[in-house]
């Protein structure tokens, strides 16, 4: 085992690990399968969508200079020529002057009309086959052109961006099927330690419940991954070798606690015998500052501390943008907001500090305050953030009112 980088800074450490990424393969997937996964291509359409000028509402197709002085007490006549349903046409028929098409949303707008008048500025005489028209009209108006939303030939989509709702809707418009996207990069999760108790198991004094597991499995997903969980690695050197041995057959592992300096910490022992190459064993953060990042082939070894808040933010701030690119997203950043600070704020270490903590929109200016207390055990106060408070490592603190760098992580909740 290669003790490469002992103590590193956040953003060295997350360098060195973004370096070591290598993407994974890819697959296509059917269009309903598709929303949340990574384009591997781009995509460019072959059609103008919409494929033909139609009417954005319920009305009647005229020409537009028709209209010209058309108002609520001047209206200006039209012959009724016929009617346009939605997905209906009129062939060979040319809108003469002087003339009108009732016609409904969706429908293709007849040759020679080049406006639409809605239905609510008209009064129609059925058994004249009259249509009066209270409203004048502007080139265009109240007309879908063909080609206004994509064009043949644009591209759409580009690789690396995560499909959303609307780009499958996009995707369905451009009748694409079936859809390439990078595959998931399969990531193996091991707890650690005798003190650790399944859900669902009996537990005793001294025990603590395996939460870190779950929530890692939930954060995997949130970010494109598929999760595999191996269980717990006891704390015997042959059934931590024997989880370990498995695991690494994934493109990630990561597993959680033993990264210490304990007796019974047994990780470090066997990933040496295993042949991972350790970069980092440390990093100047807090929470989460025993660490270990390693790697072995293609595979991407993440320890993360055992502390429940600490396996959180590593997990946020490292794995889950490693994991992004290898799983081929452009975008891997979360978003940076600064707000007002609602109280003061004090550190000691020279560290650079993730507060956890609640930002609000207040008169339109982003605040922010803390969750409650901050030990690394306290998951409750995760579970209550939106975003984390950033502290630099040169800054010792800060004051009620001043502003702050905010990092969202669950924003899509704002109160």
């Amino acid at each position: 085992m290669q003790n490469n980088t002992s103590f590193v800074s956040v953003e060295t450490a997350l360098q060195i690990m973004l370096d070591s990424v290598t993407t994974v393969g890819h697959e296509r997937v059917h269009l309903l399968e598709a929303a949340g996964r990574i384009l591997y291509e781009d995509i460019r359409s072959d059609i103008n969508i919409p494929p033909f000028d139609n009417s954005a509402m319920d009305g009647y197709a005229v020409r537009s200079t028709d209209t010209k002085w058309s108002s609520a007490t001047t209206p200006v006549p039209f012959m009724v020529a016929g009617e346009i349903q939605a997905g209906g046409g009129l062939k060979d028929r040319i809108l003469a002057k002087g003339t009108a098409i009732r016609i409904m949303t969706g429908a293709p707008v007849p040759e020679g009309a080049d406006a639409v008048i809605p239905v609510e500025f008209t009064v129609e005489d059925g058994h004249r086959g009259r249509m009066l028209a209270y409203k004048e009209l502007k080139t265009h108006e109240n007309i879908r052109c063909a080609g206004e939303d994509v064009t043949a030939g644009q591209t759409v989509l580009k690789r690396g961006d995560a499909l959303k709702s609307a780009d499958i809707g996009l995707l369905a418009a451009l009748n694409k099927k079936e859809i390439p996207v990078y595959k998931k990069p399969a990531v193996a999760i091991i707890s650690t330690g005798d003190e650790i108790v399944e859900v669902g198991e009996e537990t005793a004094p001294g025990k603590i419940r395996n939460t870190n597991a779950y929530t890692l499995i939930a954060e995997v997903r949130k970010y494109n991954g598929d999760p595999r969980y191996l269980g717990i690695a006891r704390d015997t050197l042959t059934t931590t070798r024997e989880k370990f041995e498995e695991a690494l057959q994934a493109d990630v592992v990561i597993s959680t606690g033993g990264v210490s300096m304990g007796k019974y910490d047994l990780v470090k022992q066997v990933l040496e015998e295993l042949g991972v190459d350790v970069k980092i064993e440390k990093i100047r953060m807090k929470p989460g500052k025993p660490m270990i990042f390693g790697v072995r082939g293609r595979t991407l070894y993440f320890g993360l501390p055992g502390n429940p808040v600490s396996t959180m933010v590593s997990f946020i701030e490292f794995v889950r943008p490693v994991l992004l690119r290898l799983g081929g997203a452009r975008v891997i950043d979360k978003p940076e907001i600064r707000a007002k600070l609602e109280h003061d704020i004090r550190k000691s270490s020279e560290r650079k500090e993730f507060i956890r903590a609640r930002f609000s929109i207040i008169g339109g200016s982003f605040h922010v305050t803390a969750t409650g207390p901050q030990g690394s055990g306290i998951l409750r106060s995760m579970s209550l953030a939106n975003c984390l408070i950033v502290i630099p490592e040169d800054v010792a603190e800060y004051k009620k009112g001043d502003f702050v760098i905010v990092q969202l992580i669950n924003h899509e909740e704002i109160i």
